[in-house]
């Protein structure tokens, strides 16, 4: 039997007519956070290649390998005998692309001889879906070969769901594209499915041709060249996210200053692709760059969030302070990009030389990333970039990412980034973390928050030792309730996103995740699920109420949105008992019934590839009036709507 725990939320009559004559109080408090509410932080370290980013090949482009080694051809493999090794190209085809897949078809081989590449841990076949390949291809040594490669997309076991042949001339030494669409026939009933390119055995024997930078998209979200993955774009869609902060965290900073993520690096034609490092052995590429990143805050409608390099990289490295002047330049050039003037700017030139002569709106600029690691180095890295580019920038907000006002900084930040990774237990007992922050015009952004660990003494530890692989009923009902404090205080959290956003279900650098993925689908996180409903139930009026207990276990938060003259309370209970709520309503007219929209599930249920849908929300309709009742389910998150004026 539940245990019942009953409490008493009053909305005072006093409170609301207090809201109503001192509108420029109680509505800036939902405003400010209504407009910014709750939004996307893309870190890639197991989401892009491979994820978000449509494309389906791995490896594409042999860089940061050692030609020769059996390494270098991770993704790739021979097709019937044939002879296959990543070689430094004499003639590559790019000054950023120096390495080639070298393929030679053997004497005395018939059928289809040539290379496959498996994909992220597998290839998604859909029938009457169009796929674009592409690659390009040279031979070292003039022959007088004439004939053509089959492109073709396979089950493991043989099955071809769609082919395509290119002519290809042995007299061709230059490098040269081509491009091919393939259409399967029908679905493949798994992801153990290959991209082949292969040659006729008998006629092509004795032949070596060059491939380099290869390539396969599926259908891409809104159709977009070098595009986003549709099911994980369309999840992210379904939040309703207000921003999108970019290009993530640790691949902003990199390893070296070197391996930095440059924004020029990320820009312009495919085959010139960047690669960085964002650890001692992780690198990611360019496919989505820049370009991409400002289109998709386009195509959701998201605020950008964008970060810029200052100076510090993660294997320990800061850069002096006469030596930041390069730097500096290439913020401003990023920026330029963004919001910058074609006639006056050669980055806003090059924008425009990509489609885009009208500048991308752009209000917040992130200058650095967690950069209390180098909090000493980062007071005159921050008075160095923000001084130069507020000048340039007068409109742009900077954003800090140091600890708040320690170090003191100069000029005195009007933003900062907060970042936190704790326990469940940890973010309900600290729903009240910024009700005591100073109201002194500083605004702060939750930038990363997730509940990661059940083990408060070793958070960042492994899963055997409390580190959560997927978000659980638990995790995200503590997210929740600290969440309810992030609306209460949106006077001064303008922003907040879960992180990281999306990883892989088995190869990733990072767990938990927001969305988890393979090959062939995604799986929706209860945190995903706590998210969406924070997101979509957002007011304009945060309602001033009784204040949950600050050590107990149910929390909650109320806001009016205009359209209906909705109230819509959101309700934490992260005990694992029933509790009772009690709402005295101080409106003239109140609604006799409302929905709930509830997550609940056992404490550690996760929504996993095996369980998918494990915890999904649930909506009833409630009886409503000017007093009722509300059993808040054992370990859940409950949002209750109805209408009241």
């Amino acid at each position: 039997m539940w245990n019942l725990k009953v409490t008493r939320i009053t909305l005072a009559l006093l409170a609301i007519v207090s809201a109503c004559t001192a509108v420029t109080v109680t509505d800036v408090r939902l405003k400010s956070m209504s407009a910014l509410a709750g939004g996307q932080m893309y870190e890639d370290i197991s989401s892009g290649d491979g994820g978000l980013y449509a494309e389906l090949l791995r490896n594409r482009a042999f860089q940061k390998v050692t030609p020769g080694t059996s390494a270098a051809l991770v993704g790739w493999q021979a097709v019937n005998g044939a002879t296959i090794s990543v070689v430094a190209e004499g003639t590559p085809v790019s000054a950023a692309l120096p390495n080639a897949l070298r393929l030679t078809i053997p004497s005395g081989r018939t059928g289809a001889v040539g290379v496959a590449n498996t994909g992220y841990f597998g290839i998604k076949v859909t029938g009457g879906a169009t796929y674009t390949a592409s690659f390009s291809y040279r031979f070292p040594t003039a022959s007088s070969f004439s004939g053509s490669a089959t492109v073709s997309l396979q089950s493991t076991s043989g099955q071809v769901f769609a082919s395509a042949n290119v002519p290809l001339a042995g007299s061709q030494t230059a490098w040269r594209r081509v491009s091919v669409q393939l259409r399967p026939t029908q679905s493949a009933s798994s992801t153990n499915n290959l991209f082949v390119i292969s040659l006729n055995g008998a006629s092509a024997a004795g032949q070596t041709l060059s491939l380099a930078m290869l390539s396969l998209f599926p259908p891409t979200f809104k159709g977009r060249p070098n595009g986003m993955r549709v099911d994980l774009a369309e999840a992210l869609q379904e939040m309703a996210p207000s921003f999108f902060r970019f290009p993530g965290g640790n691949n902003l900073e990199g390893q070296t200053v070197a391996t930095r993520w440059q924004w020029n690096a990320t820009v312009g034609p495919l085959a010139d692709p960047a690669v960085w490092e964002i650890g001692a052995t992780l690198t990611q590429s360019a496919g989505i760059g820049l370009m991409e990143y400002l289109e998709w805050c386009k195509d959701l409608n998201m605020i950008p969030i964008m970060g810029i390099w200052a100076g510090y990289a993660l294997g320990g490295t800061s850069v002096p302070q006469n030596q930041l002047g390069p730097y500096i330049q290439q913020a401003a050039d990023q920026i330029n990009f963004v919001i910058g003037d074609p006639a006056r700017s050669a980055a806003a030139a090059l924008r425009a030389s990509l489609g885009r002569t009208q500048p991308f709106d752009l209000k917040y600029v992130e200058v650095g990333n967690e950069d209390f690691f180098a909090a000493s180095s980062y007071v005159y890295q921050w008075r160095e970039f923000v001084t130069a580019l507020q000048a340039q920038f007068p409109s742009i907000h900077f954003i800090a990412t140091t600890n708040t006002f320690n170090p003191v900084l100069t000029p005195n930040p009007t933003e900062y980034d907060v970042h936190v990774y704790q326990t469940p237990t940890w973010f309900a007992q600290n729903s009240f973390f910024y009700d005591g922050f100073q109201r002194n015009g500083t605004k702060y952004f939750e930038g990363e928050y997730a509940a990661i660990s059940t083990n408060p003494n070793d958070i960042f530890g492994p899963p055997s030792n409390g580190r959560l692989v997927y978000p659980t009923m638990q995790s995200a009902a503590g997210e929740a309730a600290f969440m309810t404090g992030l609306e209460r205080n949106s006077d001064i959290v303008f922003a907040a996103a879960y992180a990281p956003l999306i990883g892989h279900a088995t190869n990733n650098q990072w767990t938990p995740n927001l969305l988890a993925f393979d090959a062939g689908a995604v799986y929706k996180s209860t945190s995903f699920y706590v998210q969406k409903l924070f997101s979509l139930n957002r007011g304009e009026a945060y309602i001033p109420s009784t204040l949950p207990s600050r050590t107990g276990t149910l929390f909650w938060s109320v806001v009016r949105k205009n359209a209906g003259n909705q109230i819509i309370t959101k309700i934490s209970n992260t005990a694992t008992s029933v509790a009772s709520l009690t709402f005295v309503l101080p409106f003239a007219n109140v609604a006799s019934s409302g929905t709930a929209q509830v997550l609940t599930g056992g404490a550690t249920t996760s929504n996993t590839p095996s369980n998918p849908n494990a915890v999904v929300p649930a909506t009833s309709t409630i009886a409503t009036g000017k007093t009722f009742n509300y059993n808040a389910p054992p370990v859940s998150v409950s949002v209750l709507t109805f209408a009241a004026s």
